[in-house]
């Protein structure tokens, strides 16, 4: 049997455990846990800290499972995140582990690893349910338009992974938010991102201004370098409301 055959919930390595959150899942109170390393290095990652895939974790699986039991009542579930949580394959038991605790799970991903998201979401290749989700829902990045991945993310082929997620994802009918956040460099992409979405099968995007919190020094010089940023992003976001409605795709905003 192969090591990753016996990989369970203990072995997720945790960078970061937040025992109460309201904005990591849309109306929903969740502890979320932050996974450590990504393969992708994204210019305004605010969570450059835990992009080492190789660093331990710092928080034990048990604190998770302690907190639980004494929250319970108290939360509605638990978000997983990163870094990009779906990088560790203890990700899929943490998840089951947590079910098993009566909670609900959901996931932050930017769709890196599309066959670690199909187990989570009880599907095979083409989408079709095999097995009960274990996941309820589903924070998708959609990073940028197809020809922008590699230069945003650092990795060639990413747009395929990422477009092979998102397919899986909607073909799931798991509950889901498709987000882009948008930066200076990427505003014009935005266009193409809603075609690319609508063409997918996405009916809703969510637009993120980017912020410096947390960011790379350089990506906060870039962006206190434009200091119309703030009317830049809220025209853009008034366009593409117009351009997704004759597109039949509902766009929103979370400056």
């Amino acid at each position: 049997m192969s090591p990753v055959a016996t990989l369970a919930a203990p072995d997720l390595r945790i960078a970061g455990l937040v025992p109460l959150s309201s904005v990591d899942w849309p109306d929903h109170l969740v502890a979320t846990v932050f996974c450590q390393g990504c393969p992708w290095r994204c210019t305004y990652c605010h969570n450059t800290a835990i992009l080492d895939p190789h660093a331990p974790g710092t928080v034990e699986f048990a604190a998770l499972e302690s907190l639980l039991d004494r929250r319970r009542g108290l939360l509605d579930g638990v978000v997983f995140s990163g870094g990009e949580a779906a990088m560790q394959h203890a990700l899929v038991p943490a998840a089951r582990a947590v079910r098993e605790r009566g909670y609900r799970v959901g996931l932050h991903t930017g769709g890196a690893f599309p066959t670690r998201l199909q187990a989570l979401l009880g599907v095979d290749g083409s989408g079709h349910r095999t097995s009960a989700p274990v996941v309820d829902w589903v924070g998708f990045d959609v990073k940028a338009a197809p020809g922008g991945y590699t230069s945003l993310v650092g990795r060639s082929g990413a747009w395929q992974r990422s477009e092979t997620s998102l397919r899986l994802l909607l073909a799931s009918r798991v509950d889901h938010e498709l987000r882009m956040t948008v930066t200076p460099q990427l505003i014009d992409q935005v266009p193409t991102v809603i075609e690319t979405v609508g063409r997918a099968g996405g009916t809703h995007l969510v637009l993120q201004k980017a912020r410096a919190d947390g960011a790379d020094s350089g990506f906060a010089t870039q962006l206190a370098a434009v200091p119309d940023w703030a009317e830049r992003f809220d025209a853009a976001a008034h366009r593409t409301r117009q351009l997704g409605a004759q597109q039949g795709l509902e766009v929103t905003v979370r400056a």
